[in-house]
């Protein structure tokens, strides 16, 4: 089985439960933010959405210089971030699907001013910085949903909200 169909497979199951958790995102509280420092709920929300296409792309490239990037214009409404998160997983998909086993172990460099500042095969960025980065901000996510007093879904397991045993 090819590395990417591994990584598909991965991405299919973990975004019917990064849904779940968007879908409780509640519109009036987008600019709403835990502390000044904070991003607020609806750029987390965002970024959580268009992380799978955006680091995909990324990955595509044999390198990425940090200077090129740019905050995408903010989403303005829950359904806005739905629709990102769909045609993000859908992207990422097709990259995944398009990187071969020799372009899974083949080197890829994150630079600052054209400098590396982290080079590494690209399975590694795929699944650090696409998975396991995803998987981060899905859980700050859910913590903004619990200090909102929003039900928080089931992720692994059956939640405090979602526990059939309570």
């Amino acid at each position: 089985m090819p590395i990417a169909d591994t990584l598909i497979t991965e991405l299919d199951r973990e975004a019917q439960t990064t849904r779940r958790v968007l879908e409780r995102v509640p519109g009036d509280k987008l600019t709403w933010k835990p502390h000044t420092k904070s991003m607020s709920l609806g750029r987390l929300a965002q970024h959580v959405a268009t992380i799978p296409g955006s680091i995909s792309g990324m990955a595509r490239l044999d390198s990425y210089d940090v200077e090129k990037f740019s905050e995408p214009p903010a989403l303005e409404s829950p359904a806005a971030i739905l629709a990102a998160f769909e045609e993000s997983v859908a992207q990422a998909k097709a990259n995944l699907g398009a990187t071969d086993d020799a372009a899974m172990m083949k080197n890829w460099s994150f630079n600052m001013g054209g400098h590396p500042i982290m080079t590494v095969p690209r399975i590694g960025v795929y699944r650090s910085i696409l998975l396991n980065h995803l998987y981060h901000h899905r859980g700050q996510l859910t913590v903004y949903l619990r200090l909102l007093n929003v039900p928080v879904p089931s992720i692994y397991g059956p939640s405090a909200d979602e526990n059939p045993f309570a």
